[in-house]
Parts: structure tokens; C-alpha cells; sequence
């Protein structure tokens, strides 16, 4: 007869928190993020620890080399998608690794010959309003110009004008060489009162831009994750059938640490993936493994070697695995039997493998309850999938800004690797959907915010530390009706962004 597991499967928002006795020392300037992201031995520390406990999705509509760097800033790491051959993926990990801070490539460069509708066209999708001028509106072109918003004024500017007519052109423009310390860019920066500054090579092709305001926000930047080069650290996702061919080009083109992208990770599969890695590499290659939902499934990687093992399935807000297959688990049920095992499998063998919950988390407040129920870290998708620096369009769909946001199972991304079962080697059915997500800012305003909330909650909690939020936390199930209570209610609510009123 079938297993039956006792008691229900419950999802985040079915928790609350109960507050504890909080100290004058519980203020959020005191809190401290910081997180392991791979195992270690008891008395010794992780190999990579993470200063906030975020990590983004192995997605295509998520994870790409600008998120990768802008999270590295924060302190947190992406892990670029593996559903793109392995050459590709490696460049975009090249790419994250050779960044130099400060200095921006540009995504929004024109050509002499487009016009202002163009120009504002491309504004109105990038939000830039500085743009860099080259011959082929190539990045890395032959640079003739650069435009701001001072160099047009819309009310009484044609839309056929070009580009050419109004820009400020290369002659005229103060340039830095290529090779140009950012100290030094910096100071020509002020020196000139300049709020860009493109670094141009002698052989007039732009580089790069280096901006007034990329000087303030880089010194606010305390938690930046940096490796022993000063350089950002970042992820990549590997699938379980060309490991041997892409492992190698992703260690070479200088991934910290990689990941296992599959949809259900308690098979032989993953046991073989890793024991390839530590077969060619020991432990020098940090990798983590998953997805699981239970004890079993923890304890299996755990044995095979994992560095982290990632929980959850059916959970994202772009998965229908549970609606196709009928296989997961409540997010929350199935984090607090996994910490359980971890910690159960640290007492006996004084390893230590963090557990990453990945899925399920819709508000602010489920990362501070997963991080109280175990989780070390998070795995974020739609909640990246928002910022700016996201891979996908932003686009106007009635009247309001969205970003695209698809699953990896989902038709357009066809990544048939992530559901493998050692079959044909093609997506069978689809197990993910194509969707949009409110545009939501930069990822800098958006994670500080979200952690800020985070933060000021562990001091409600008498926690200054996820250890100790971990130790001190006390939580209650709540019912449907006390659900509908924690929001407003029997109110008529002020609609702020149309002064107008909706009923909730």
C-alpha cells in the first residue's frame, strides 16, 4: 500500500510569526545576512558564504550576465541558465567575471542615422536617457556621439529628426582612453562636472561608460560579493545529460560555484552528475543539487555529495508540475521536513549542507518565514524576473509597465533537460507557462527594500542573525479567516496611483 504522509501540506502564507522579546540591540542596523552557500565540516566555515540569502533562478528570463552582476553587488548570487548551449552560457559567465566596476557596456546605443521616435522609443524600453552614438549601433562601435535628454526637447522637436542633427558629437565630448583607472575616470568626471563619461580606444571605438552616479551607489555597496580577485562571484546552472562536455567550459571561463537545474533531483541522474564532478575535480567544484520535498530526498543528495541542496516543487508561480503531474509538496511543509533532516545529518556525520528553498515565495515576508523554518538562502525567479536588469522586455500591457517572466518547462523555453527522465531528448509536454510581472525598478531599490522588511521583522523576533532567527523563531498556523484578517478589510481603501476608490 502507498505511503501516506501525516497531516496536511501547508504553503507560506498559511504561517505567521509570532513576535518574541526584543532587545535595544534588535534594530536592523545591527542584523547581519550573512549565510553559508556551501557545506562544511563543524568548526570550519563555508567556502562561499553569501552576505544576503538570495540567489536567482537558473532561467532564461531571469539570470542573465547584468542580473548576475547586480546581485553580486548586493551580496547575493545568480546562477546563469544552462537551457543555452555551453559555449553561450560560459561567455555570459566570462562576461560577469571580467566586468570592472563602474565601467558600463552600453545596452542602448544608436546610430547617426535614427531618428528622435527611435531615440524615445528606445527610452521609453530602457529607461536610459543617457545613449552612446556609434557608427553601427553596435556596443563597441566607432563612437560619434553621445545624446542626453538635454540635446531635444519633445513638445517641438520633429520625431523624423535625426539623430545625427542633434547630438553632441565625438569632437565635443570629453573621452577617457581605454585602460583609464576609475579613479581616474571618476576624476575627470568631476573635474569636467560630467554626468557620463564614455572610455573610448585609440582607435576611436567606444568601450565603455563610466557615470556620476555609478560613483555614489559603488561606495554604498558594502555587501558587494567579490572572490580573492576582486572580482563578482557568480553561478551557473548544469543539467544531468552534457555535464561532462559543459562542466569544463563553465570552470574555465571562471563559475564559482554551479548548480543542478532540474525539476525533481532524488534520482540517479543527479548521482552521477556529481560523482563525475568529484571524480574530475574533488571538492575544488562547488555544486549543489535538487529539487526535493522531503527527508529522503535531502539525505540522498546530501550522500552523493551535494554542496547545497535546493527544496521545492510545483511552488513557482510559473510551474504547473503539480497541475500536469501531480507530484510536490506545500513549500513550507517541505522546507521544515528538510532543515529537520539537515540538521539531523549535521549531528551525525558534523557536516554541515545548506538548504535553499526555491519557490513559493509571493511576499516579502514568506523569505523571512522560510528563513525561520531553515532555509539558509533563497532561490528567486519572479521576484527577479521584475528589475531592470532582468534579460526580458519591458513592455506596456494596458496601460501598465510588465516584464516577461516564462517558466523553464514552459513551451517557449522548451528546456527539456531540466525534466530529463533518460527518454527522448525533447520536451513531451509542457510543464510551465508564458506570463508577465509588474515592472518593479532597479534590483539595488528592490532587494534593499525587501531586506529591510526582512531585517526589521528578525528584531521582532529578538534576532540579529538567520542562526538565530532560526533558534528563536516561533510560528503559528493560521486559518483562512484570520488570513482574510491580516489584510485590510471592511474598509474602503484609497486607491493612491488614481485618487480614486476600490473596494478590497
Amino acid at each position: 500500500m502507498a505511503t501516506f504522509f501525516e497531516g496536511e501540506s501547508h504553503t507560506f502564507s498559511e504561517y505567521l510569526l509570532v513576535p518574541g522579546y526584543s532587545s535595544a540591540e534588535n534594530i536592523p542596523a545591527n542584523v547581519s545576512l550573512k549565510t553559508p552557500l556551501c557545506k562544511f565540516k563543524r568548526g570550519e566555515e563555508s567556502p562561499i558564504t553569501l552576505n544576503v540569502p538570495m540567489v536567482s533562478a537558473i532561467m532564461q528570463s531571469v539570470s542573465g550576465p547584468k542580473l548576475a552582476i547586480a546581485l553580486a553587488q548586493e551580496g547575493g548570487i545568480s546562477f546563469i541558465y544552462g537551457s543555452q548551449t555551453a559555449e553561450s552560457e560560459a561567455a555570459m559567465v566570462r562576461e560577469v567575471k571580467a566586468y570592472k566596476a563602474g565601467f558600463v557596456v552600453s545596452d542602448s546605443t544608436l546610430t547617426p542615422d535614427m531618428t528622435l521616435a527611435e531615440v524615445l522609443e528606445l527610452l521609453d524600453k530602457t529607461g536610459h536617457s543617457t545613449m552612446p552614438v556609434t557608427e553601427d549601433g553596435s556596443p563597441h562601435g566607432k563612437f560619434c556621439g553621445i545624446v542626453t535628454s538635454r540635446d531635444y526637447r519633445v513638445s517641438r522637436d520633429s520625431r523624423d529628426r535625426k539623430v545625427k542633427e542633434f547630438m553632441t558629437p565625438a569632437d565635443k565630448v570629453v573621452c577617457a582612453e581605454d585602460g583609464t583607472s576609475l579613479k581616474v575616470a571618476n576624476d575627470l568626471i568631476w573635474e569636467h562636472k560630467l554626468n557620463t563619461l564614455p572610455i573610448v580606444s585609440k582607435d576611436g571605438h567606444l568601450v565603455a561608460l563610466v557615470f556620476r552616479k555609478d560613483y555614489d551607489s559603488h561606495k554604498s555597496r558594502p555587501n558587494e560579493l567579490l572572490d580573492s580577485s576582486k572580482r563578482y562571484l557568480v553561478g551557473a546552472g548544469i543539467n544531468t545529460r552534457d555535464y561532462a562536455d559543459r562542466v569544463p567550459k563553465l570552470i574555465d571561463a571562471g563559475a564559482d560555484v554551479l548548480c543542478i537545474d532540474s525539476s525533481e533531483g532524488f534520482s540517479e541522474w543527479q548521482k552521477r552528475t556529481i560523482e563525475w564532478i568529484r571524480d574530475n575535480y574533488g571538492d575544488d567544484v562547488k555544486v549543489g543539487a535538487g529539487n526535493v520535498v522531503d527527508a529522503d530526498g535531502f539525505r540522498f543528495l546530501a550522500d552523493c555529495g551535494a554542496d547545497f541542496v535546493k527544496v521545492g516543487i510545483g511552488g513557482g508561480s510559473i510551474c504547473i508540475t503539480r497541475e500536469t503531474k501531480g507530484i510536490g509538496r506545500g513549500q513550507a511543509t517541505a522546507l521544515i521536513d528538510v532543515c529537520r533532516a539537515r540538521d539531523e545529518y549535521y549531528e551525525e556525520t558534523g557536516v554541515y549542507v545548506p538548504v535553499c528553498s526555491d519557490g513559493g515565495i509571493v511576499y516579502d515576508y514568506h523569505m523571512t518565514l522560510a528563513l525561520a523554518m531553515g532555509a539558509d538562502f533563497m532561490m528567486l525567479g519572479r521576484y527577479f524576473a521584475r528589475f531592470d536588469e532582468s534579460p526580458t522586455e519591458r513592455v506596456n500591457v494596458n496601460g501598465q509597465y510588465m516584464k516577461e517572466y516564462w517558466g523553464e518547462g514552459s513551451a517557449r523555453a522548451r528546456n527539456w533537460q531540466r525534466y530529463d527522465l533518460g527518454g527522448a531528448a525533447k520536451l513531451s509536454f509542457v510543464e510551465g507557462v508564458d506570463s508577465y510581472v509588474p515592472y518593479a525598478g532597479t534590483l539595488h531599490d528592490g532587494v534593499n527594500s525587501t531586506l529591510y522588511k526582512v531585517k526589521s521583522t528578525m528584531c521582532n523576533c529578538g534576532a540579529n542573525s538567520i542562526p538565530e532567527l532560526q533558534e528563536k523563531a516561533r510560528l503559528t498556523l493560521v486559518s483562512s479567516v484570520s488570513i482574510v484578517e491580516g489584510g485590510a478589510h471592511d474598509v474602503v481603501v484609497k486607491d493612491q496611483s488614481h485618487q480614486s476608490v476600490s473596494y478590497r
